[in-house]
């Protein structure tokens, strides 16, 4: 498995397997705003193309992505489902942890990924809330 950043044209690769991901294992418990609202953002090309983003490939199969938004926030991360167990996950989060220095970095988990979030060490920040139809727990990994 390779790990890295992804190029400007892999970018809309990524946003299709965040959408695939996220129409089979969130859409389905969100409200039409919030499956709506994570559309547009995905939509949303300029601002996805600013956006550091990493890549998992087996082989030449884009199997899982990671996304940042400034300073230091998680704002897309999906693993195809057939990988999903494998570390894929992992192998993701500690490559991007390589870019940055100082080693805090929140994001908003979805409620079915406050576990796997909780495993790489993340912390709860709070109870879940709904923004736009969007359902999340606030966590954040390391200390500031």
């Amino acid at each position: 498995m390779t790990v890295r950043r992804l190029n400007h044209e892999e970018k809309t690769q990524a946003c299709e397997l965040a959408w695939r991901v996220f129409s089979r294992f969130e859409a389905p418990e969100y409200p039409p705003e919030g499956v709506e609202e994570f559309r547009r953002f995905l939509d949303d090309r300029a601002f996805i193309s600013r956006m550091p983003m990493y890549g998992a490939f087996d082989g030449g199969r884009l199997v899982g992505m990671l996304a940042m938004r400034e300073p230091r926030h998680i704002s897309l991360f999906f693993v195809e489902a057939d990988c999903q167990g494998r570390g894929v996950g992992r192998r993701l989060f500690e490559r991007m942890k390589r870019d940055y220095a100082k080693q805090v970095f929140t994001v908003h988990s979805a409620p079915r990924a406050v576990g796997f979030y909780r495993r790489l060490g993340f912390a709860p920040l709070g109870e879940e809330r709904v923004s736009n139809g969007i359902r999340y727990v606030p966590m954040r990994y390391g200390e500031e």
